[in-house]
């Protein structure tokens, strides 16, 4: 049995098969990887290696065995039809029998656009058959502190979600529960809205950024439409990304990623990572 890791070298994965590493050993473990290169630091530590592409279903033959336990962490490619691409793992997975598919899916809450190829990957999922652990993953912290250049250049924090809150975690958190999930027991047939045990506005983020930095941080609220504009335009996003992404802007001010379930801390057995913890670690970076 192994356990398979999709996505590997992504900015998840590696948090999750590192993490795998401090609990299982390494010849239990699968990182599936698009760039073999990529993971060469990976095979050194003694982890398996399988390249595969979700644009490419044959790939996956015979990549999964009989009682494996898969994370499947959602793609990124949003011209592609990620559901689709989503599939091509689930049918392999069936094929093989596995024990357990867990999915790196958006919370339940969130209606924007983003969480349609979620959904529908759900959908097919359970359609499937395969016995399956849904990780309903909120928003990460480093959404916003891996973005900081910006908002320290120009002394803002511009968002377009007006004076809603955000109960984001770290995604090392995130990666903590898909490995409790994958080397623990009795996660069959489960859903889990995960999320950060605190949520915070974008004032209350503007002004934790003030006091680390020293600095006036103020908090410029915008529309969807000019929010999406300025990712257009200073941050060359192709438009149907900047309009997703603006989607996710108006949830936000509906409260939909607000949601404190404590799921992500009772799965990891710890609190998750506050807003200001991130920020200090960018900071320093």
């Amino acid at each position: 049995m192994s356990i398979v890791v999709t996505g590997a070298t992504g900015n998840l994965g590696r948090h999750v098969v590192e993490q795998l590493l401090e609990k299982v050993p390494a010849e239990q473990i699968t990182a599936v990887v698009r760039d073999e290169a990529r993971a060469a630091d990976l095979a050194a530590r003694g982890v398996r290696l399988a390249v595969a592409d979700y644009n490419a279903p044959e790939s996956f033959d015979g990549l999964f065995a009989a009682g494996d336990k898969v994370l499947l962490i959602s793609g990124n490619e949003f011209d592609k039809g990620r559901v689709g691409q989503h599939k091509v793992v689930i049918d392999a997975a069936k094929a093989a029998g596995v024990a357990l598919l867990a999915y790196t899916s958006a919370l339940g809450s969130l209606t924007a656009a983003l969480a349609d190829d979620h959904k529908g990957t759900e959908t097919a999922l359970l359609a499937s058959g395969v016995p399956y652990s849904l990780l309903r993953n909120g928003w990460y912290n480093e959404n916003y502190t891996e973005q900081l250049a910006p908002v320290l250049q120009t002394g803002a924090v511009t968002q377009a979600a007006g004076e809603g809150r955000v109960a984001s975690a770290a995604r090392a958190d995130y990666a903590a529960a898909a490995v409790a999930v994958l080397i623990g027991e009795g996660h069959e047939n489960t859903t889990y809205e995960l999320s950060g045990d605190t949520a915070w506005s974008f004032a209350e983020y503007a002004a934790e950024l003030s006091r680390q930095t020293g600095r006036e941080i103020a908090y410029n609220a915008v529309s969807v439409d000019d929010f999406v504009g300025i990712l257009t335009t200073h941050a060359g996003l192709p438009g149907p990304l900047a309009a997703i992404l603006g989607g996710v802007e108006a949830s936000i001010a509906k409260g939909e990623l607000a949601g404190t379930s404590g799921d992500l801390s009772r799965l990891t057995g710890r609190s998750t990572t506050p807003i200001a913890d991130s920020i200090a670690v960018a900071l320093k970076g």
